[in-house]
């Protein structure tokens, strides 16, 4: 290839080892592939690559102790009951998304991803865990009374979530926390089967009906508490009590000025959002006593914010409540819980830190051991009985138990050409003296190997093509050119591969809300092939029409993830995928699904429900359902898919129906159409069973089976649209 310094000025010589530049001599620095620069126990100049390596390189064993864990295939693993798991009880995530995947026809469940993997076994071992810490806090410090939780159903509503954690709650009397109408109806109803003293804590904003239903909840036998979110509340408690004949149990949600500094920390302090201050806190009890209702005042209740970092600021806003408990007993109501609210954090990023937003420095034990120490010497140095202790700690209990499971479908191919790709001469033939000046000084600055400069130049030469392409002076294949040729100075000088863009079959505003809104980070991992080195690294890019639809920041504080190559895109192996690429957002069981919306008309994901059993696999599918259709996500946004389906189907009539003949194409056309109502908005991933244009008149179905019902059904087109919505 022609030397540049020929190019740029027929005056200018090129200086020594230029040619060499252009040439790649060896002495240059070379692109080299991704390492685990974050794992110390990955050698990174090692051949071997093995599961623990990546174990290390994602902080599986920092986020994800003791539920997740990598075994010897390479594969993500669910330890169902933590750290008392057997290893032949642990479910592999692979054999799960295999099994729900495959078709109906080789015994699979025929459900389309993503995927939501919920596992009860977790979610019990959660609960069992935190109600362990507590008794045995109790138990080491003489506490004389008891724990007894709440879970707050905002952080998670799903019907056949609540209903485990009453069943696995009732033999300690765990209950249910309510923010809003709804939730307090769904409350009331789960409960009726649960322990007769769990507590129904009634929390939110509350009119009339509200504490109506409320005290309706004491009236048939459950253990209500209606906590007094504002002042004017009590004046409808005591009204609709009278009339009703109920004699309510009250509790007041105190504002602290004990404050959490960090993102979740704006409902607490004097200025937050929720709670009474003093003064009206008094004003309370000066009503009820007024009222003859003192003694129904027996519950305090706060809540410092969610993620409490430190068991430093736990202790302290726990010393201040305890305070105002002892307060209200010595000013006559018959006090007896105390509800420190949420706030038990999760470890997100495995760093174990107090300093974050995605970390905390405790565990489950530290946590209960700080309440009890706190709640216990104040009321020791008040004189005060020991309160039932209360807590709403819903992230911390719901969040391991539920795996968003997708996959990545393509990846942006390198675009950087190798040196014997450049045609310098084509390219600087219509280049701007200016620009040959930047290109020059490129050359220069690669050289000496000046990272910054070459940026600085590059940038310079690009903005300038630009500027001529739009003048009109610049074809486009030199601008692709000169973009291909900033690219390859940008890889030599930087020796680094840009990241890859890696196009995932998910909406994030729909599954992972809370990256679009709030920048919480939550752990992604592939969930196979963690027996290979990942070569490249990459940010993931979702398939709504947004520029926020994508996801570039990671735990560690990381703007790409290491990947490995997809099949047909960089190579790699399937890791007994077929050929596909899982990926896993773990730790998203709270808020997300309650928090997504339907951007573009992407609905919510398919669930199923997976237990622990002695079968070869470990594991058995106790429940499934598929994603909302195209069809039910319309009906979200008042469109009637039925009256739709119809026109279409009368304008195929109209435009495809008249060809004698080709009676068939029309009738496939109709039942293509009704089929797309029925199928879910996301992507069919190309696969052996996949048949498209096949002996089908040129349409498409989503699979095998599909296209078999399809010819084997003898039923008209109305039938076939009664077919898709059964």
């Amino acid at each position: 290839m022609p030397a540049l310094a020929c190019c740029v000025d027929a005056a200018a010589v090129a200086p020594p080892g230029y040619a060499a530049f252009i040439a790649g001599d060896s002495s240059l620095p070379s692109a080299v592939p991704f390492s685990a620069s974050t794992a110390d126990a990955a050698d990174s100049n090692s051949t071997h690559w093995s599961p623990a390596h990546s174990s290390a390189l994602y902080r599986i064993d920092g986020w994800g102790a003791p539920y997740f864990s990598v075994n010897n295939a390479g594969n993500i693993t669910v330890r169902p009951y933590g750290t008392d798991t057997l290893a032949h009880q642990e479910i592999d995530l692979l054999k799960i998304v295999k099994k729900v995947s495959d078709p109906k026809s080789v015994g699979g469940l025929g459900l389309q991803l993503p995927l939501i993997v919920r596992v009860p076994d977790v979610l019990k071992n959660r609960l069992e865990s935190l109600q362990s810490a507590f008794e045995s806090a109790i138990q080491a410090q003489g506490y004389e009374s008891h724990y007894q939780g709440v879970y707050p159903v905002k952080c998670n509503q799903d019907r056949f979530v609540v209903q485990d954690i009453v069943k696995f709650g009732a033999p300690f009397r765990f209950g249910l926390e309510a923010g809003s109408k709804a939730e307090l109806l769904l409350a009331m109803s789960c409960l009726c089967k649960g322990n007769p003293e769990a507590l129904l804590v009634c929390n939110g904003f509350k009119d009339a009906e509200y504490i109506f239903l409320a005290l309706l909840a004491r009236k048939l036998a459950l253990n209500t508490v209606i906590v007094l979110e504002e002042e004017e509340e009590v004046d409808l408690v005591i009204e609709i009590s009278k009339k009703l004949y109920v004699r309510p149990v009250i509790g007041v949600r105190a504002k602290l000025r004990t404050k959490h500094s960090g993102h979740f920390g704006s409902t607490s302090g004097e200025k937050g959002k929720f709670g009474l201050t003093t003064i009206q806190i008094l004003r309370v009890v000066k009503k009820l006593q007024d009222s003859g209702m003192l003694d129904c005042l027996q519950l305090l209740h706060f809540h410092i914010g969610s993620q409490i970092p430190s068991t430093a600021l736990l202790q302290a806003g726990v010393v201040e409540a305890a305070q105002i408990y002892s307060e209200l007993a010595r000013l006559g109501a018959d006090m007896k819980v105390i509800d420190i609210g949420g706030g038990l954090g999760i470890d997100y990023d495995g760093s174990k830190s107090g300093n974050s937003d995605l970390s905390v420095s405790y565990g489950l034990q530290e946590y209960a051991s700080a309440v009890v120490n706190a709640v216990r010497f104040v009321c020791d140095r008040k004189s005060i009985k020991h309160p039932i202790i209360c807590s709403e700690s819903g992230r911390a209990i719901v969040s391991h138990h539920s795996i968003l499971i997708f996959e990545a479908m393509s990846a942006t191919a390198p675009t950087t050409p190798a040196m014997n790709q450049v045609d310098l001469p084509f390219i600087l033939e219509g280049l701007s003296e200016d620009a040959r000046v930047d290109c020059w000084n490129l050359s220069q600055a690669a050289m000496r190997h000046e990272t910054e400069s070459c940026f600085v130049y590059a940038d310079q030469l690009k903005q300038r093509c630009v500027e001529q392409f739009k003048e009109g002076t610049l074809g486009i294949e030199q601008l692709a050119a000169v973009d291909g040729l900033c690219d390859l100075v940008s890889k030599v000088v930087d020796a680094s591969e840009p990241a890859r863009t890696y196009h995932v079959n998910l909406s994030i505003f729909t599954s992972i809300p809370d990256f679009w809104s709030i920048g919480q980070i939550f752990p992604i991992v592939p969930i196979h092939r963690l027996d290979e080195r990942p070569e490249v690294r990459g940010i993931l890019s979702d398939l709504t029409c947004d520029s926020d639809g994508k996801i570039d920041k990671f735990i560690g504080g990381e703007t790409s993830l290491p990947l490995h190559g997809l099949e047909g895109n960089g190579g790699g192996s399937s890791g007994g995928a077929n050929g596909r690429y899982y990926l896993g957002m773990f730790l998203g069981g709270a808020y997300q699904e309650s928090l997504g919306g339907v951007h573009n008309l992407f609905g919510g994901p398919s669930v199923v429900s997976v237990s622990q059993s002695d079968g070869p696999y470990s594991f058995a599918v106790t429940r499934a359902a598929p994603g909302p259709s195209c069809g039910d996500v319309l009906r979200v946004m008042q469109h009637e898919p039925e009256l739709m389906f119809e026109t279409l189907k009368h304008r195929a009539e109209e435009f495809c129906g008249q060809d004698h003949g080709n009676e068939g194409t029309h009738a496939a056309l109709v039942s293509t159409i009704a089929r797309s109502f029925h199928n879910m908005p996301y992507l069919v991933a190309a696969s052996p069973c996949s048949l498209t244009a096949m002996n089908n008149n040129g349409f498409y179905y989503c699979n095998e089976e599909d296209y078999n019902a399809a010819v084997d059904s003898g039923a008209s087109e109305d039938e076939q649209w009664s077919y898709c919505y059964a």
